[in-house]
């Protein structure tokens, strides 16, 4: 399995590409792999993650796509040039959704040989706990949901799952060794949990099988981002 530094995934939560570029400087050296999502990717485009490969860095393009299949095929169609490592869709959308999306992105990055992003599934955000999941009309548990979710994108064909923390091991374990995990929710001890739900800190995260971890407000808010970012991988490293 890969280092702690390529396994933390630092999510770029502004909407000011200045803030970002900051952001990547102080940094530096220390983190490697990145999250653009729906705030930086809506207010830039795609200069942002151009911006971040030219610094050679690793991205995961974070826009839950979620539409009819044919609108998610066209969608990663649209998104395969841009050389990102990893983006994702909906569980949501459905087998016939996610099983397009993943033949289509292969198809198109096959034609424009480029490597193929990892494309994996958004299964109940983090954000949801157990008593907004029954006021959606849901009637079992998250965590069970979550584990059909994964299945069903692992049968079709996808890399792997966005999951909360507290799902990693039945997940790691239901799924097999090479399935991603990618788990927001990652609070260090003593940060504030914010609007996550279910959360972890990056020991536990790592050691229930989290094969990434996404870390945004305990990193870019911190007073020394830098000195946050090298005590969470050093809290990752304690389960590797």
């Amino acid at each position: 399995m890969s280092s702690a530094k390529e396994r933390l995934i630092v999510a770029l939560d502004f909407h000011d590409f200045a803030d970002a570029q900051n952001m990547v400087r102080t940094l530096g050296d220390t983190v490697v792999y990145y999250k653009v999502g729906m705030e930086l990717f809506y207010a830039v485009g795609q200069k942002a993650v151009q911006y971040l490969k030219d610094a050679g860095k690793k991205v995961f393009l974070d826009l839950k796509i979620h539409d009819i299949p044919n609108t998610a095929a066209g969608a990663v169609t649209s998104l395969a040039n841009l050389g990102v490592d990893m983006m994702n869709v909906h569980a949501g959308g459905g087998f016939t959704m996610m099983k397009r999306a993943t033949e289509t992105l292969k198809e198109v990055a096959g034609k424009m040989g480029v490597p193929c992003p990892k494309l994996i599934a958004v299964t109940v955000l983090t954000g949801i706990n157990q008593n907004e999941w029954e006021e959606l009309g849901q009637t079992g548990n998250i965590k069970g949901q979550i584990l059909r979710l994964a299945k069903l994108a692992q049968k079709a064909g996808l890399d792997g799952v966005v999951a909360s923390p507290q799902e990693a091991a039945i997940l790691r374990e239901n799924c097999g060794a090479e399935f991603l995990i990618v788990t927001p929710g990652i609070r260090p001890t003593g940060s504030d949990k914010g609007d996550q739900s279910r959360i972890a800190t990056p020991e536990m995260a790592i050691g229930s099988g989290a094969s990434h971890i996404v870390v945004g407000r305990p990193i870019i808010r911190a007073a020394d981002p830098k000195a946050a970012a090298e005590d969470i991988l050093r809290q990752m490293e304690v389960s590797l």
